[in-house]
């Protein structure tokens, strides 16, 4: 269904206006909401302030009551076996110190003396428990408060145990004043701390513990008259978790196996808000929290705020928990968002209707330039009849619609112009599927199809089987918007030709391909060019391998006629020894044996020479630098031998290498030769050549150090067709750094601490150990 201009501007209208009152009541209530909850948070804070202020006030009665007791153990009444003086002195402090609850005295034997304060039937009660020959007998006194017997009881059935409890062990492990973490009095079943004395005899053993009982229910009382909002509530937390202080006191209490009383923990109590709020803490060894930490969590679809605050002190390890529900502080500000959205409804509605009138008075003369232009369509009314108001902009609209239209129309055709005539080959391709949408005269001929022919094909058709085809092409296509390629193109006759191939990829607004421009130039005499340059260069490498060999050729030769000498020297021995019957086993096996290691050592000889003069490609696998080492130096060693240069090697345990065997091999005669020649061209008196292989973190270093005269300061060694030798070509060291850059190494000239000449080159680890080197052209 269409709708109208002047429709859609009412409803553009009226929205807008709802919108804007929305957005401006929503912004109200957030800021609104904000500022309560901040203040909710500074409320919270202020309870937990205020309820460990007034915890702090209990500190003072604990500090009193280790006084008191510790003067009580001091008092030889305590430690002698007259209960009933004790109970009368125990009476007197209670009476003194109206904030303690009872004050009592617990010996080794298991008696016990208890007088604490009482509701009835009077103001003190004393509980006694005494032990004699085996009997226990347990007795409760209620006195007034002139130390008068109110009513006495005895009480059989009572199982009480003054070692069994909290504070009489801590006394006896640490044997001094100690303050008990907060528990269930097991008489009085109400929360309290306790401080106790230990009391020792003469001979300093220990008799017994004085105690006095503080009780905490009062905090209790205090947190359930703090009003937090309607609803909310603070407790009080021990270190262990244990909810120690609760406006209901019945929930902070339960009854063990053994009808003593203990703490209900935070994890475990029977109010469900507080331990959604902070039941975690409970969980853990110890409560450690450094300050004061914020929340806000849900409960049966409720949001709640919560404050937790630090430990009070080291003296009371107390934590202040408190929590209230949001709608305490933002119920009354929702409820007038609800009424505000109503209110913006409303507006809204009126606003649309002035909107509705004051669209249909601005889409009158459109209307009207419409009726006229179906009319004049018609021949019903003539076109020089008057324009609507609005025809002049209309008009030039359209003009400027129609001058679009034409200039790219224009530009579809300058660009199909450009396509088709265009000296290099082009397509337009489908992505994902990489079918031929359209292709130039150009790229057709290139192929060897018609035009018609090739776009039944698709760019997999045509491209090589062994080279990439660009990811835009493939129906799981993602990355970029261009690729380059060198690559391969198949013709319809079957013969391959390079192409160079650069892909632009085409997207919608989503990013999504639509199809790719593709120029394609044939490359495939440059690439013919590139084989013969490579090939030239090997044959030049070959070239200089066997040119070296022949400058070593006579000293090959002396080297030779030594083994070869040997050889028949043995052998002309062993015919003279037959000959005469005079040689024993053992002689002719020592023969034949100096004779097999001479012939080895002739081998060995001619094995690395056939080895370097061989003439072979880049093939590249793994091999042992150090054995490759050893056979050049047996190449070199009779020249140097000639010239009375010692040669000397150093050598690390080496990693193996990854390369061209023969190439490396090169690069090292290369080095020694150049070391020789320019030791020999000095004064003649012999020289030292080093050679040193090192493992390194990236590979191996491999370093020749002469002490020859070296090279004149500026000088590149390195540069093409240079030489400083009479007779050489300028090529070997150029060669030497084109084989090592080959290999992703380097190669450089530097002198050592001692001025010598010095080249260096590098071979990177080995990686991977089984390949063969790439093709030069590089396929992306």
């Amino acid at each position: 269904m269409k709708l109208s201009l002047g429709m859609i501007l009412a409803l553009c209208l009226a929205g807008l206006q709802f919108l804007a009152i929305t957005v401006v009541v929503f912004s109200s209530f957030l800021t609104s909401e904000r500022a309560l909850l901040k203040h909710a948070h500074e409320l919270l804070s202020d309870v937990g302030t205020n309820t460990i202020e007034h915890s702090r006030g209990f500190l003072r009665p604990a500090k009193g009551a280790v006084e008191l007791a510790t003067r009580l153990a001091e008092n030889r009444v305590v430690a002698s076996e007259d209960f009933n003086q004790l109970e009368k002195l125990l009476f007197q402090q209670l009476q003194i110190a109206p904030q303690f609850a009872g004050i009592f005295y617990g010996d080794e034997a298991g008696n016990f003396v208890y007088v604490m304060r009482s509701g009835g039937p009077g103001p003190f009660r004393t509980k006694f428990v005494r032990w004699d020959g085996g009997a226990r007998t347990t007795d409760l006194i209620w006195r007034d408060n002139e130390y008068r017997i109110v009513e006495e009881t005895p009480e059989p059935v009572d199982t009480y145990d003054p070692r069994k409890r909290p504070w009489y062990k801590a006394a006896k492990s640490e044997l001094t004043s100690i303050w008990t973490d907060p528990y269930i009095f097991f008489t009085s079943q109400t929360p309290g701390i306790t401080a106790a004395t230990p009391v020792f005899g003469d001979d300093n053993v220990l008799r017994g513990v004085v105690g006095v009982d503080i009780g905490i229910e009062a905090i209790s009382e205090f947190l359930s008259r703090l009003n937090i909002g309607e609803s909310g509530h603070a407790l009080i937390l021990n270190r262990n978790g244990d909810v120690i202080a609760h406006p209901d006191q019945d929930l902070i209490r339960k009854e063990n196996a053994d009808g003593s009383f203990s703490f209900v923990n935070i994890s475990e109590i029977d109010d469900p808000v507080a331990k959604a709020a902070f039941g975690n803490l409970g969980l853990g060894a110890d409560i450690s929290i450094d300050h004061e930490v914020i929340s806000r969590f849900l409960y049966d679809g409720a949001s709640y705020v919560s404050i937790v605050m630090p430990m009070i002190s080291e003296e009371l390890p107390w934590t202040i928990a408190v929590y209230a529900p949001e709608a305490d502080f933002t119920g009354e500000i929702r409820n007038n968002r609800a009424t505000n959205i109503w209110i913006a409804a409303a507006v809204a509605l009126i606003t649309g209707g002035v909107g509705l009138l004051l669209a249909n008075y601005i889409h009158k003369p459109v209307r009207a330039f419409a009726v006229r232009a179906a009319l004049v369509s018609q021949g019903e009314v003539s076109e020089s009849e008057p324009l609507p108001k609005t025809y002049e902009e209309l008009e030039r609209a359209n003009e400027t619609l129609v001058q679009a239209i034409a200039e790219r129309r224009k530009s579809e055709a300058e660009y199909g112009r450009t396509f088709d005539l265009a000296s290099r080959g082009m397509a337009q391709i489908q992505a994902r599927t990489g079918r031929f949408i359209r292709v130039n005269t150009k790229l057709a001929d290139m192929l060897g199809y018609g035009e018609d022919e090739i776009l039944n094909l698709s760019v997999h058709d045509i491209s090589h089987p062994d080279d990439p085809v660009a990811a835009v092409f493939f129906e799981d296509c993602t990355g970029g918007s261009e690729y380059v390629h060198e690559k391969r193109y198949r013709r319809k006759d079957g013969s391959v030709i390079w192409v160079s191939e650069n892909v632009i990829v085409i997207r919608d607004d989503a990013r999504n391909p639509l199809h790719a421009v593709v120029t394609v130039d044939d490359i495939t005499e440059r690439k013919a060019a590139d084989q013969k340059i490579r090939q030239l260069s090997q044959d030049l490498n070959h070239s200089a391998r066997v040119n070296v060999m022949g400058q070593m050729a006579t000293s090959l030769a002396h080297e030779l006629n030594q083994p070869l000498l040997a050889i028949s020297q043995n052998m002309d021995t062993a015919l003279y020894l037959l000959d005469d019957n005079a040689g024993t086993e053992g002689e002719f096996k020592e023969i034949l044996q100096e004779t097999d290691r001479h012939a080895h050592r002739a081998g060995d000889i001619i094995k690395a020479l056939r080895g370097f003069v061989k003439k072979e490609g880049v093939e590249k696998a793994e091999f042992d630098f150090a054995e490759l080492m050893e056979q050049t130096l047996h190449l070199l060693r009779p020249d140097a031998k000639e010239n009375g240069i010692a040669i000397q090697t150093v050598t690390d345990d080496l990693e193996p290498v990854y390369g061209s065997r023969v190439q490396i091999a090169q690069v090292l005669v290369n080095l020694l030769r150049n070391a020789i020649e320019a030791i020999a061209t000095g004064d003649g008196n012999g020289g030292l050549i080093t050679v040193r292989a090192r493992n390194t973190e990236t590979g191996i270093e491999i370093s020749v150090t002469d002490s020859g005269l070296g090279i004149a300061d500026g000088a590149d060694p390195f540069e093409q067709f240079h030489t400083t030798k009479k007779e050489g070509m300028g090529l070997g060291l150029s060669i030497c750094r084109t084989i090592v850059e080959a290999h992703l190494g380097k190669i450089w000239y530097q002198r050592d601490e001692r001025g010598h000449s010095q080249f260096c080159f590098t071979l990177p680890a080995l990686s991977p150990k089984t390949a063969t080197c790439p093709p030069d052209d590089l396929n992306a």
